[in-house]
């Protein structure tokens, strides 16, 4: 199929969109979207189509065929090799095709379309006790459609078997449009159109080659993935024609619906953690495991979870996740307790509390992404040639997919693991094995040289070596994420010429026009072809952040992504997880991390999306980005998208006129400081409607949106003393506290005085710069951060702590602070001085203790707390007060200047609408709104008419009522001084605003 003009491709589209009643975009960011999978892999697609329903795929497949242009079906785009990746058309099943159609509790069935997200599935199934078994670590972004497409697996597969073992039927279109229902059997003879169970002479090219078809496969391997499973045919496994589909990485036809099989969910399950010596030692244990009937039997090393005792794991160098169910919590405890003695261990436990398990399958499941980044210190790296750029000093090197999961019998497990490390070792390579120890598959992430060209030739020897070793043990090369464009080309070694020459005859009864993925399994392409590194700049941009984890290199910043799509989680998010509101909110792909992380790999290769760093399609995908910080933390690579959207900001508007909003809200520090003396004519001012109408017109603001209150007394000025003398803390006086809620900073004086901590502020203004950053002004930021600096030299030099109240000014201090002003050492000195307010009683006042309220809470953790600062001392001061219950996860939607800016409102308030109104909606009465940062307390003010308050004015209240009452029951260390005075009074005209904190 040759390659396509701007011509042809405008009349495909216009055919295609003549057609189809679903969405059609051939727009440069929708096919820049698509450009790449989670592998090492990127092809250009023609176009993305949206089909509305299987009479649209078909429509589809026709006008494709008429045009002679190649279609890929995609789900989440989550599969490894590459096999999501094409040329020609994307169908993309995400948009519309995504039902759980119904769920057949008393057959144990559920009928699905191939865009279903599996924990969708699992949702439905989960009501009637019943659940999908096959759960790759993707379970809550992967589609049911891609896991059939790669027979997907997952940790269960102990338990319950592949995909393709909980598939029972399904309905495809081949390319050239012939509507087929798979199941077991041939189906009747001369069956009609549209009727059909098998192509036409599939039966004849399996009955002529029986005996290959017998003997071509290995046996004994719970986990062989790779190639067609053509055995699957022979009449002594049922003529399983659904089974041979599954694994065929869309070759083959297009998935349409499917109907698959259910199993029994124990109602109770436990985990038992087991303890080895090192890795080797767990693999040749895991085995051994089987009998006793586990769940899951999952293994990992030290060398992708260093820190193990902070992870809650056991002694030891190498761990095996066991999981047991039980019809009871007693029951499953048992089980557990029976393989921790059954097992030879050097350290072991067991885990019954849910949310327990649940942080420990995190730490697990995210290893697919944590993987991509190899810990300093564990061995040399290869050295870079080509002009390939350095890896950065001190963080490791980047990992990468390739040879991600392969597979041998599970008794060959232990031996297969040190060959390979060996072999690792030999070609200069690093890599973290982890997996399913049970089912003997292993996934790794390989420190390969993909930039320059003598690591990719590395690459492919390694790859030729490590195929060899793999067929060598038995095993097969794929045990989990399929052949795709990764390992397609060294099926011969595992098959042999004769078996793979059928699987290409194969192919062809299906696909005679070779329409549907090229180059995947059957004729295939090199595996170093078409890998998505060789478009990107062969040198560092010129960058104003350090990217200190980078190296410098906003490249290897973006390459950071690596697409196991963590941030296209569905919404309502559960736990304390921010990312990615804006996908939450909108459910486009561009607006999910992952999105734009692929613009802006486009953006740098120049291709597809054009424009550099005024690119339009960069700049629409990162316009709804909350700079919520909630992928430094989430994301299992700690991509940084707030950073980068505030690097492609600088750029775009170098030297060019900003939005209003840049102006107003990016320079608001030094207008709240002008606006100050004037505050109550600017209050009365901003309720005469047409006044604040024609502001916010100017000013860039949401029509929308109320205009803040400002403080009539700010915070300083109320203040108006030394401190403590020989105060040990520094208060920062952050922008917002100061202008527009100074009754925050007078609770916490109050507070840590009533604690025996003295207080003082600096010895001058200060301004931590946020608003600059958010709006990519860096080079603003970095003049204030410098004054900033001067001002506290002093405090700098006596190691002083500086409490943060606002935290989003906090993680500005914490991390962008020192990554604009690396040349200056004072920066990271004011970094690591700074504390949260809970986080300085904790420290400071250790045998403070608070009033106790007894009262429930809701509201919202700040999104920078939860990505930057950590709420571990928070959450212990509000159990010590007596303050119960969760706050909710997720962003308020303000997100500093984010949510008063116009064309934002819409977006704000789903995001709001996502954890944080629910939230307080069902709150009771007597039920404390807690929200510390500004933003959130200012969605809660302005879209529920509900006062969230700061931790601080709580105990504040709480304490002047101790007071009021009888003599004060707080104990401290020193004076109490201050907690009760004017603590009823109001917030001196301090209303809500943008949050942030400068």
């Amino acid at each position: 199929m040759a390659d396509r003009t701007v011509a042809d491709r405008r009349e495909l589209e216009r055919a295609l969109r003549k057609e189809l009643r679903g969405e059609v975009d051939f727009s440069p960011g929708a096919r820049a979207l698509t450009t790449m999978d989670a592998s090492n892999y990127r092809r250009v697609p023609e176009g993305v189509v949206a089909p509305l329903d299987a009479a649209d795929v078909a429509a589809a497949l026709a006008v494709c065929r008429g045009h002679g242009v190649p279609v890929v079906p995609r789900g989440a785009g989550t599969s490894i090799a590459g096999q999501a990746t094409g040329a020609g058309v994307v169908l993309d099943f995400t948009r519309h095709m995504r039902s759980v159609v119904s769920v057949d509790p008393a057959a144990r069935t559920a009928v699905v379309q191939p865009g279903a997200v599996l924990d969708r599935l699992r949702d439905e199934a989960g009501r009637h006790g019943l659940t999908f078994g096959p759960d790759p670590s993707t379970h809550s972004r992967c589609t049911l459609g891609g896991m059939i497409g790669n027979n997907s697996c997952g940790s269960h597969s102990v338990a319950w078997g592949t995909t393709a073992d909980n598939v029972h039927e399904l309905s495809v279109v081949t390319y050239g449009g012939e509507a087929l229902r798979l199941g077991k059997g041939w189906g009747p003879p001369g069956s009609t159109p549209g009727a059909a169970a098998a192509p036409e002479g599939l039966r004849e090219l399996v009955a002529g080659q029986l005996a290959l078809l017998r003997t071509g496969f290995p046996g004994g391997l719970p986990r062989r993935i790779s190639g067609y499973a053509l055995d699957a045919l022979l009449p002594e496994n049922g003529t399983d024609l659904a089974r041979a589909f599954c694994g065929s990485e869309g070759t083959l036809a297009v998935l349409t619906e499917a109907t698959v099989r259910l199993v029994e969910s124990p109602p109770a399950r436990a985990l038992a953690l087991l303890g080895y010596p090192d890795e080797s030692a767990a693999a040749e244990a895991a085995a051994g495991l089987l009998p006793y009937r586990p769940l899951t039997v999952e293994g990992m090393a030290d060398d992708l979870v260093p820190d193990a005792v902070g992870e809650g794991l056991p002694r030891g160098g190498a761990w095996l996740f066991v999981e047991t169910g039980g019809a009871t919590a007693a029951e499953a405890r048992a089980r557990a307790e029976e393989i921790v003695r059954g097992a030879d261990t050097l350290d072991a436990t067991v885990v019954t509390d849910p949310a327990g398990q649940r942080a420990l399958w995190r730490v697990r499941e995210d290893a697919s992404g944590a993987a991509t980044r190899i810990p300093a210190g564990s061995g040399a790296p290869p050295g870079n040639a080509d002009g390939a750029p350095a890896r950065a000093e001190g963080s490791g090197g980047e990992a990468w997919p390739g040879w991600e999961d392969c597979a041998v019998p599970p008794a060959r497990l232990g031996a297969y693991l040190r060959d390979f490390r060996a072999l690792l070792a030999e070609h200069g390579l690093r890599g973290t094995p982890y997996g399913h120890f049970g089912d003997g598959c292993i996934h790794v992430r390989i420190d390969f040289d993909l930039l320059s060209g003598e690591g990719v030739r590395r690459f492919r020897v390694f790859s030729e070596d490590v195929a060899a070793l793999v067929v060598a043990h038995g095993g097969s090369l794929s045990g989990e994420h399929g052949d795709g464009l990764a390992r397609a080309e060294l099926l011969p070694r595992m098959y042999g010429d004769e078996l793979v020459a059928l699987f290409a005859r194969f192919k062809d009864l299906w696909d005679p026009a070779g329409g549907l993925n090229p180059g995947v399994l059957a004729r295939p392409a090199r595996l170093d072809e078409n890998l998505r590194f060789a478009v990107l700049p062969k040198r560092p941009v010129d960058v104003a952040f350090g990217y200190p984890h980078d190296g410098g290199d906003f490249t290897a910043a973006v390459r950071r992504c690596v697409g196991v799509a963590k941030c296209r989680v569905e919404g309502p998010s559960s736990g304390p997880e921010v990312m990615c509101p804006s996908y939450r909110a909108t459910g486009e792909e561009r607006h999910s991390t992952r999105g734009r992380a692929r613009l802006l790999h486009e953006m740098l290769a120049g291709e597809v999306v054009t424009g550099g760093w005024r690119s339009r399609e960069v700049h629409e995908a990162l316009d709804l980005c909350l700079s919520c910080k909630g992928c430094r933390s989430d994301c299992p690579v700690g991509v940084d998208m707030a950073t980068y959207k505030a690097e492609f900001l600088h750029h775009r508007y170098a030297g060019r006129l900003r939005p209003a909003a840049h102006y107003t809200m990016g320079w608001l520090p030094r207008w709240l400081r002008a606006a100050a003396p004037f505050a109550g004519l600017l209050n009365a001012a901003s309720r005469v409607r047409p006044l604040a109408s024609l502001a916010k017109r100017l000013g860039g603001i949401a029509p929308e949106r109320e205009i803040p209150r400002l403080a009539t007394r700010t915070f300083t000025s109320w203040w108006r003393r030394d401190g403590t003398p020989g105060s040990p803390l520094v208060l920062w006086p952050d922008t917002f506290t100061e202008h527009l809620s100074p009754s925050v900073g007078r609770a916490a004086v109050r507070v840590l005085e009533a604690a025996g901590l003295g207080v003082r502020l600096p010895p001058g203004r200060v301004c931590c710069g946020l608003t600059y950053v958010s709006t990519g002004q860096p080079d603003r930021a970095r003049a204030v951060m410098r004054r900033t600096l001067d001002v506290m030299e002093p405090v700098l030099d006596r190691g002083d702590p500086v409490v943060v109240l606002e935290p989003s000014c906090a993680a500005t201090l914490r991390t962008d602070l020192p990554e604009l002003l690396a040349d200056d050492p004072r920066a990271r000195r004011l970094a690591d001085s700074v504390r949260t307010f809970a986080a300085a009683l904790e420290e400071y006042a250790p045998d403070w203790c608070p009033p106790r309220l007894g009262r429930p809470v809701a509201g919202q953790t700040h999104c920078h707390q939860h990505a930057v600062l950590g709420d571990t001392a928070e959450r212990r001061l509000r159990e010590r007060a007596g303050l119960t219950g969760e706050l909710s996860g997720g962003c308020c939607g303000l997100a500093g200047n984010f949510g008063f800016e116009r064309g934002h409102y819409e977006v704000s308030v789903a995001c709001a609408e996502d954890r944080l109104l629910p939230s307080v909606r069902s709150a009771t009465a007597e039920t404390v709104l807690l929200a510390d940062g500004f933003s959130c307390r200012t969605q809660l003010d302005q879209l529920a008419g509900r006062r969230g308050r700061h931790l601080a004015e709580v105990l504040a209240e709480a304490l002047a009522e101790d007071l009021a009452a009888g003599p004060v029951k707080a104990s401290g260390k020193g004076p109490a001084e201050g907690a009760v005075g004017e603590a009823r009074e109001g917030r001196d005209g301090g209303g809500t605003g943008p949050a942030g904190g400068a």
